[in-house]
């Protein structure tokens, strides 16, 4: 009943009856307006138009509602805009002023909403603009690659911008990404005619050598062929692993082929000539020695490895050579397979750490990984080293010290042969890394 009353109340303050006609008051700067015809009597038509109002009412308390808890009020606009519309003409008996000044504060609230959801849009878009310029200054293709689909997709999920700005920015947007492809098409077709050049080089040396694989001039062709493996090692440059394998492989082939000549060679001279002409081929075979020792560098690991025990096999039966010179060429054989020993273990702890297989990171952090671990190696080579030094230094003179004092002091050298072999490791690195 209180409801009811309250009903007729509102009806009766908003609107009026004029004849068999029921009318809504002026509000705001419109005029009254016929809202319907009164049927049963007149309070019931007064209540049917009060309680159509309360309907309408309810339709912008919920969407009021909605906007207040949603967190994109932008959405809501139009509904907004479309009630706010329906209220100069919707048969109902009621506040229709106050429902037109809620829904204009939610309409300019929303509207300042949008306008700063707008700024905070053009200054996501402005930022991913700049970050795909930036990628104009990378060498890491695939990586940038990923970053610029991912950078368009969030282009995409960003909100519009005022429109004045939307085409300047969509343009602005399409320059950096054609610039990045044009850059990233330019690098690979340098790369591939970087491999053509180096692929050239690599030919160019393989045909040197073997024009010289037969060749009865054993002093100089040795140079010359020394001087090959040493231009090999300068040519830098990548190709695929298969294709610079097969190129090794014919390259090392003309040069094991002289050098095995050259082995008969210094075998038949020992037999013909005395002894000092004997030392003089033990020394020359021992160069040879040397020579293929230190071209193993280039070589694939698990042949390089295998190789070097061969060599070291080969090297005990070879006869011996003057002194100073016996100690010296000595020292460049061990050295060179030092580093192929200490080269494979150094690879072997690599793929360790690397179970995958595959190697992340640019060459330059492929160089240093492998700079910083052999600088690990010798710390710990050092502290053995320094370990062995302190006990020699507390070992009394006593003769019956003497077998054990040797011991030490062969120790302490190989130690230090280690360290000397990883420091020259860690510069042949470097210099790989920037020829």
């Amino acid at each position: 009943m209180e409801q009811t009353d309250h009903l007729l109340a509102e009806a009766r303050r908003y609107g009026y009856i004029e004849g068999d006609q029921v009318w809504l008051r002026p509000f705001m700067d419109l005029p009254a307006r016929q809202v319907g015809q009164v049927k049963e009597s007149e309070e019931a038509s007064l209540r049917y138009f009060a309680q159509r109002f309360e309907v309408f009412r309810g339709k912008v308390e919920e969407l009021l509602t909605k906007i207040e808890e949603s967190e994109n009020k932008g959405s809501f606009l139009m509904k907004a805009l479309h009630l706010k519309e329906q209220i100069a003409a919707y048969d109902g008996l009621g506040d229709f002023e106050s429902l037109h000044r809620r829904l204009t504060e939610a309409e300019e609230s929303i509207k300042v909403t949008i306008a700063r959801n707008r700024e905070k849009n053009l200054a996501t878009k402005i930022s991913l603009i700049q970050e795909v310029e930036a990628l104009q200054h990378t060498i890491d293709w695939q990586t940038a690659t990923e970053q610029l689909k991912e950078l368009r997709q969030t282009w995409i999920k960003t909100g519009p911008v005022d429109k004045q700005l939307t085409e300047e920015l969509e343009t602005r947007l399409r320059v950096a990404i054609d610039h990045f492809m044009v850059k990233k098409k330019d690098f690979f077709a340098d790369k591939k005619a970087m491999a053509n050049r180096v692929l050239d080089k690599y030919m160019d040396l393989i045909r040197q050598s073997e024009s010289l694989q037969n060749s009865e001039d054993f002093e100089g062709t040795t140079k010359k062929l020394k001087q090959l493996q040493q231009d090999w090692k300068e040519v830098g440059g990548s190709l695929p692993r298969k294709q610079a394998n097969d190129l090794w492989t014919r390259f090392r082939a003309a040069h094991n082929h002289f050098f095995e000549r050259l082995k008969e060679h210094i075998s038949t001279k020992r037999v013909e000539s005395s002894r000092d002409t004997q030392m003089e081929d033990n020394l020359s075979r021992k160069r040879a020695l040397v020579a293929e020792a230190e071209a193993l560098l280039n070589r694939p690991m698990s042949e390089a490895v295998a190789k070097a025990k061969e060599l070291q096999m080969a090297w005990k039966k070879v006869g011996p050579v003057r002194g100073e010179e016996s100690d010296r060429v000595w020292e460049q054989f061990l050295l060179a397979c030092d580093k192929i020993f200490e080269l494979s273990s150094l690879e072997h702890f690599i793929r360790k750490r690397q179970p995958t297989g595959s190697e992340p990171g640019t060459p330059e952090d492929q160089v240093n990984v492998r700079v910083q671990a052999l600088r690990d190696f010798i710390k710990y080579d050092r502290q053995e080293q320094e370990a062995l030094e302190d006990n020699l230094g507390k070992l009394s003179s006593s003769p019956g010290n003497d077998a054990f004092r040797t011991m030490l002091q062969g120790k302490i050298r190989a130690f230090e042969r280690k360290i000397r072999t990883k420091n020259e490791l860690i510069e042949m690195l470097r210099k790989r890394l920037v020829a």
